[in-house]
């Protein structure tokens, strides 16, 4: 989405009916605040006093917070819906120009086939035996419904479509494409395919094997809308929620995945910079993304086409919740909440202002801990705060929960999809290989000079010669290699590997013998993905066709292998999935979990990914995902089965399982996660005559220090460094705000570092409580804030080691929750006692801090240098 548009808010509002009752829930606990402050001023103004700034500004952060909640919420649902139809959008375009590309090439090679050549120029009139040639063509590029070679003056020579059937065409392509070096891309109408409302035509003109003089034209009709159809099917939600379509350059509908909702031939708006404004088509609201092409090894597709997809914004936000929260590991989820301000900033936003009306309240009721008779009024009202407070916080709670489910289930989809789309680009882009690799051993040049025996070195040289041709159009490949029945190689491209010869050499027997055992020029051999000396000792696949012999006897004189240049072509596939999301790191792995291709370093193509194996064993085309630990990160996982492509892998014999993997990480592991506040509430007892206890958390346990020893808590994010040597539990200062105005300072200190040896992790929750002991003055981090609940002394007993206590900071503990929760009581004399330094005073202004640290007094918050 673009950030540098306004949301309309109250656009979106009414299409999503949870955030609606967010908003009026809020509504109303702004109305409670409002309440409480009004009733402080009326029934206990003196009394009320020092806590009525306090209020002042909870409820200035509460109507903040009420704008920015729903706001956040808006935004993310549109950027979410947004970000997943422009994925679909730049994947239909990306698909269809790599498959284009590969016809563009195809195009370029047939029209020099010989013996084509030969007929289109009237050397030989066997009309027949071209059209079963044209056939065995179609047979393996299934991917085209026509093929037609005509003379230069349009009249049809030989065509392979009888449903159709032509005797000439008076198409301007046909002179266009004479007077042109290469080939010529056209879609529209054309008499070529009269039955079609539009064609995909790629032809190219076809020359004299004589004189090289332009004799003809050969056109090649690509399927166009089976193709689409398929691409559709394969990539569309499967709710149909959103229609996805191919434009033209006028922003026309060519292609539509459903043509009863817009039909091709309508012109429709597009959104080409992620704008978040709903655009009108036939009466309706929609959300639109639209892609133009990026191009593919330097082609661009048809001029102008575009992949979109268009989504009614009333359903746009139905059907995408998920439940992903509720099934992870509370440590895990706790965890990724801890990555908030990387993982969604509106988020981080939300759990920030949060945490802050929490220590409002924390502190109002530290600030009248202990207070009794004339002032039980204002004791009332720091009730209805604090129950307030807590109906809020359960209230920002669930609308964090819905906003951390809203982006979780949009990732969850998007690295399912991706690893969806990875595996159809590496079976689209393979079926190409089985097709080559057939349509090349039936060359006449090769038939030939293997069937006559022994190839000479002049004979190597006129079909290296022709493989150098082939392998220069198709750059896929990094050789290409013809063998004589024993396997001996006796021409290849790119002639040597490591200095050597590749001709002469054999190939292993495994491979002759498939290649042997093939029963029909349909049939190929692919070696398994492994290392090859033909790819510089690398992994790769190397596909095979049996070359036979002319004529009626077809007997197998050897075979045609070619070497696909599996390293940089699997990894263009993967960076191209994965290009806007830097993020993610993708692999291509087999059932056994060994990687053939992967976008991380560390794992190169033939090592092992650890990963589920019930992933290893899903279904052909089935897809997951979930929430997992990877090398020490929590990512979103995508998986998906490849499932074949037309008939490659599906119907003609050949089985090679791979599985796409997608990780998206957020963020590095975290051990220890804060205990969640609402799993460790505490049941105090009687309001009369107990002592009221302020708790907090340190490393997920409840701690308690009687309230009347601290002065407030305040945000870890306002700690600042000192660049001062002593204690390493020491980490810094932290600015405290006088009533007289004046700023002062106080130490800060790492009670986890003191208790557990290794210092604290600092986050958004992070608080620091300044406590007051015998006129000295210093700060504790914890990793969050509870309550202040009171006490009865039947509650709190000594521990254990009570009878021989010198020294240790824990002395007490509070039996709350009728016993089931056990509170430790730090002792605040000895906790002084161990950080107080005799020789620096507790309490220091700025020139103080800057004396004793030498001018080092560093002013930038520990999270920032962090």
């Amino acid at each position: 989405m673009n950030d540098a548009d306004p949301l309309p808010i109250d656009t979106f509002l009414p299409y999503m009916r949870d955030v609606v009752r967010c908003e009026q829930s809020l509504r109303e606990l702004n109305t409670m605040w409002r309440m409480i402050e009004a009733s402080a001023k009326m029934n206990c103004p003196v009394e009320a006093r020092s806590i009525l700034p306090t209020m002042a500004a909870t409820r200035a952060g509460f109507n903040r917070l009420e704008q920015e909640l729903v706001t956040s919420l808006v935004r993310e649902k549109v950027g979410n819906v947004l970000d997943e139809i422009g994925t679909k959008a730049q994947y239909v375009i990306d698909i269809v120009v790599r498959n284009l590309y590969e016809r563009t090439a195809d195009v370029g090679f047939l029209a020099t086939d010989r013996e084509l050549c030969a007929f289109v120029a009237g050397l030989q009139d066997d009309a027949d035996a071209i059209r079963l040639r044209l056939r065995a063509y179609r047979s393996k590029y299934t991917v085209y419904d026509e093929i037609i070679l005509l003379d230069t003056r349009g009249n049809v020579l030989v065509q392979i479509d009888e449903a159709s059937p032509l005797e000439g065409s008076t198409d301007p392509l046909i002179a266009e494409t004479l007077a042109s070096d290469g080939y010529v891309e056209t879609f529209r109408a054309t008499d070529l395919r009269p039955l079609k409302k539009q064609a995909l035509v790629y032809s190219r003109r076809m020359l004299h094997p004589d004189t090289g003089a332009p004799v003809g034209v050969l056109c090649l009709c690509f399927h166009f809308e089976e193709e689409m159809a398929g691409i559709f099917r394969a990539h569309r939600d499967a709710e149909e929620r959103s229609n996805m379509l191919l434009l033209d350059g006028d922003n026309r509908v060519i292609a539509s995945a459903d043509e009863l909702w817009i039909p091709v031939g309508a012109t429709v708006p597009v959104n080409r910079n992620q704008s978040a404004r709903l655009m009108v088509y036939g009466g309706r609201e929609y959300l639109v993304r639209t892609y133009p092409a990026a191009g593919y090894q330097g082609y661009m597709g048809p001029p102008g086409w575009q992949g979109q997809v268009m989504i009614p914004v009333d359903v746009a936000f139905h059907g995408s919740a998920t439940s992903a929260l509720s099934t992870l590991d509370a440590g895990i989820a706790d965890g990724l909440l801890s990555h908030a301000r990387s993982f969604c900033p509106p988020l981080f936003e939300i759990m920030t202002a949060a945490d802050t009306i929490r220590r409002v309240v924390w502190n109002g009721q530290v600030m009248t801990a202990g207070q009794r008779g004339e002032l039980m009024k204002l004791k009332t009202i720091l009730d209805q705060i604090s129950e307030t407070g807590m109906r809020s916080d359960e209230l920002f709670s669930q609308s964090i929960r819905d906003l951390y489910e809203t982006v979780l289930a949009s990732s969850l989809r998007d690295s399912e999809f991706v690893s969806h789309l990875l595996v159809d680009l590496l079976d689209r882009n393979l079926y190409e290989r089985s097709d080559d690799c057939r349509w090349w051993a039936l060359t006449p040049e090769l038939r030939h000079a293997l069937a006559a025996g022994e190839v000479g070195d002049e004979a190597a040289s006129r079909l290296t010669a022709i493989l150098d041709y082939i392998n220069r159009l198709y750059t896929v490949y990094t050789r290409i290699f013809v063998y004589d029945a024993e396997g001996r190689i006796v021409a290849s491209t790119n002639g040597q590997e490591g200095g050597i010869p590749v001709a002469g050499t054999r190939i292993d027997d495994d491979t002759l013998s498939a290649v042997r055992a093939l029963r029909s020029e349909q049939d190929y051999h692919v070696s398994p993905f492994r290392a090859s000396p033909l790819y510089g000792g690398r992994p790769t696949y190397i596909y095979h066709a049996a070359i036979r012999a002319p004529g009626d006897d077809a007997s197998v004189v050897g075979g045609i292998g070619i070497v696909f240049d599996s390293g940089p072509e699997f990894a263009a596939m993967l960076r191209g999935a994965l290009a806007d999301k830097p993020g993610m790191i993708g692999f291509f792995i087999d059932r056994g979990g060994r990687v053939i291709a992967s976008t991380d370093p560390g794992r190169p193509a033939g090592s092992r990914l650890d990963i589920d194996p019930a992933l290893l064993a899903l279904p052909n085309g089935s897809s997951e995902s979930r929430i997992v630990l990877h090398d020490g990160h929590y990512a979103i996982m995508g998986c998906t089965v490849s499932s074949g492509y037309r008939e490659f892998k599906v119907s003609d014999g050949y089985r090679d399982d791979v599985i796409a993997v997608v990780f998206d990480l957020f963020g590095e592991v975290r051990e220890h996660g804060v205990a969640r506040r609402e799993d460790a509430l505490l049941q105090s007892g009687v309001n009369t005559g107990g002592i009221e206890y302020a708790t907090f958390f340190v490393d997920g346990m409840l701690f308690a220090v009687p309230a009347a020893s601290v002065v407030e808590a305040l945000p870890a994010s306002e700690v600042s460094t000192v660049s001062m040597g002593g204690r390493s539990e020491r980490i810094g200062v932290i600015g405290l705000q006088r009533e007289s105005g004046s700023r002062d300072f106080v130490w800060v200190f790492d009670l986890h570092h003191m208790m557990r040896g290794s210092p604290a992790r600092i986050d958004g929750g992070s608080q620091v409580i300044v406590m007051r002991h015998d006129g000295h003055e210093i700060g504790v981090l914890v990793d969050d804030l509870h309550a202040v609940p009171e006490f009865q002394p039947e509650q709190i007993a000594p521990t254990p080691f009570a009878s021989n206590a010198d020294g240790l900071l824990v002395k007490q503990v509070i039996q709350a929750n009728h016993g089931h929760t056990l509170v430790q009581a730090l002792d605040v004399a000895q906790l002084f006692a161990c950080l107080r330094d005799p020789t620096l005073p507790t309490v220091l202004n700025l020139t103080e801090v800057k004396r004793l640290t030498g001018d080092r007094y560093d002013p930038i918050p520990m999270e920032k240098a962090a």
